[in-house]
């Protein structure tokens, strides 16, 4: 008779998987009421650390060549494709939902990282341009990274959230924090293994999981993150947020379930430059 050994669920910060510095966990059940896991509940420590390690990335992940970028989302939907059927059974443990319709989210969230990747190295067509200018000079308008982007992922489709709260950040240049669904975390948790044996370098994404009460008023008011996707925050909670997050003027804002070039210009500044004409 083989023991059933139960998974453990860490956190993801700068590359690698810690436990909570708190040590603390908590417990997550179906709808029946059945155990299902206990991921790590992360402190705001964790969270500082996770800003840190995103910080400290952005400076290689953002100077990286749009079409590295691309490839390298790429492959994140290669190595998702490999393990689908573990998404599939997170997914159903955790909305109680058939395997057809686990499938489909799946199949969504894959496909969501193809979209981006390939967004990647062409939304600098659609946010650059050159403009007229009265003298000898050419005048260019880029759209560049932000930053650090906190995420707080729609929970509704706990693996498609995710998805569609980091691939427009990631394809735009940015490092991202994310706060896993508290209900329906593992998806999370699995898709940062994934993205640990990808190309994308440690630090450009990070993912805890725990309390989204005690965790997300601290994502808006740290002075290091430069952006919020508040999409898995309930309408009554996000202007206390957006308050939170006016001393450094952070970036706020929330999202449909749908894929969009607009998310990820959203996460990105423009910067003019000014060049004399040769003679």
């Amino acid at each position: 008779m083989s023991l059933d050994i139960k998974k453990t669920y860490k956190l993801f910060i700068a590359g690698a998987f810690p436990r909570s510095e708190s040590g603390r966990s908590y417990e997550i059940k179906d709808k029946k009421g059945n155990f299902i896991a206990n991921p790590a509940q992360a402190s705001r420590k964790d969270l500082r650390d996770a800003v840190l390690a995103a910080k400290n990335a952005h400076s290689s992940w953002a100077s990286a060549t749009a079409y590295n970028r691309g490839q390298i989302l790429y492959r994140i939907a290669e190595i998702m494709e490999g393990r689908s059927e573990q998404f599939v059974a997170e997914i159903m443990a955790m909305e109680s939902v058939t395997s057809k319709q686990a499938q489909v989210q799946v199949r969504q969230a894959i496909d969501t990282w193809v979209w981006y990747a390939g967004w990647s190295d062409k939304i600098s067509t659609i946010a650059g341009s050159t403009n007229p200018v009265a003298g000898p000079f050419f005048n260019f308008t880029v759209a560049e990274p932000l930053g650090v982007v906190g995420i707080v992922a729609d929970e509704k489709s706990s693996l498609l959230g995710v998805v569609l709260g980091l691939a427009p950040v990631l394809a735009a240049g940015n490092c991202a924090v994310l706060l896993a669904s508290q209900k329906r975390p593992l998806s999370a948790i699995t898709l940062a293994e994934c993205l640990a044996t990808s190309d994308v370098p440690a630090g450009v994404v990070n993912i805890l999981t725990g309390l989204s009460d005690e965790l997300t008023p601290h994502l808006a008011s740290h002075m290091e993150i430069d952006g919020l996707d508040l999409s898995g925050v309930d309408s009554k909670s996000v202007a206390a947020l957006r308050i939170s997050s006016v001393d450094n003027l952070k970036r706020v804002h929330s999202f449909s379930a749908e894929k969009s070039p607009e998310r990820i210009l959203s996460y990105m500044e423009y910067k003019t430059l000014w060049h004399p004409i040769g003679v």
